[in-house]
């Protein structure tokens, strides 16, 4: 373990083995840090907050900080953040509210690009990249490689499904669902993620028919419980279909339409 002298680190703060934190940092009470965390100046780390293994938070970031819901009354709610992910400079992580979990929590292998924010409550799955300044707004859920672009912000209680992609500087008021791209000042949908699902391995037929469900969706004039049934149906042959299906069936905000 390596900690700068200038460092502060609270009595009750646990470090894992070969932990590096750099110059003025601050690391709080009731914080765990995983082993190989690197961990740059500038950093202020306060909890209950659990910080999984190899994870690199840069300069002047904010983890674990009270959350700005002017009905948090300092309860000690928490901050769960898995392992490999990267936190560029100036990024705010907020811990949660007794009005829902009291808990944010983060997978693991997410970028956060510089002066990325999450706010109270929210929970993040794994492998996103949320660019420079994208900001998500209490409660928020997002699934797994997910895309949202630099100065995009995402209402509270707005969910996003796997594999979709948010272009930049957009406003996302209701959920988008799982493999879709969205974007433009009116904020609309453009299609599927077909090369980010490439990239993740999926074959061409079945790119093919996610492809087949989103013009169900979005291009045959099917009221939302149509839509769903026929995705049910096509989801017997294809199964990452019924994921698409069950976002719609479920969404509470309203899927992005």
């Amino acid at each position: 373990m390596s900690v700068h002298p200038t460092a502060i680190i609270d009595p009750s703060a646990s470090l894992g083995e070969n932990v590096e934190v750099g110059p003025f940092t601050i690391i709080g009470a009731n914080v765990v840090i995983g082993d190989n965390c690197k961990i740059e100046s500038h950093v202020v780390i306060k909890g209950p907050s659990q910080i999984g293994r190899d994870n690199h938070i840069f300069q002047f970031c904010s983890i674990g900080e009270d959350c700005q819901d002017k009905k948090y009354a300092g309860e000690p709610t928490r901050l769960v953040i898995g392992d490999n992910n990267v936190f560029r400079e100036g990024c705010t992580v907020h811990r949660g509210t007794i009005q829902d979990q009291s808990l944010t929590q983060i997978g693991s292998h997410n970028l956060f690009m510089a002066d990325a924010h999450v706010a109270h409550d929210c929970v993040i799955g794994d492998n996103n990249i949320f660019a420079n300044n994208a900001t998500l707004a209490g409660h928020v859920h997002v699934g797994d490689w997910v895309i949202i672009g630099g100065m995009t912000g995402v209402h509270q209680f707005c969910h996003i499904g796997s594999h979709s992609f948010c272009a930049a500087g957009c406003l996302l008021v209701k959920d988008l669902p799982p493999y879709v791209m969205a974007g433009g000042a009116d904020m609309s949908t453009f299609g599927i993620n077909s090369e980010g699902l490439k990239r993740r391995g999926f074959d061409s037929a079945t790119i093919s028919q996610i492809r087949r469900a989103y013009k169900v969706v979005y291009r045959q004039g099917h009221k939302v419980d149509e839509a769903v049934s026929i995705l049910n149906d096509m989801a017997n042959d294809t199964p990452p279909i019924k994921i698409l299906a069950d976002f719609i069936q479920h969404s509470a905000r309203g899927i992005l339409r």
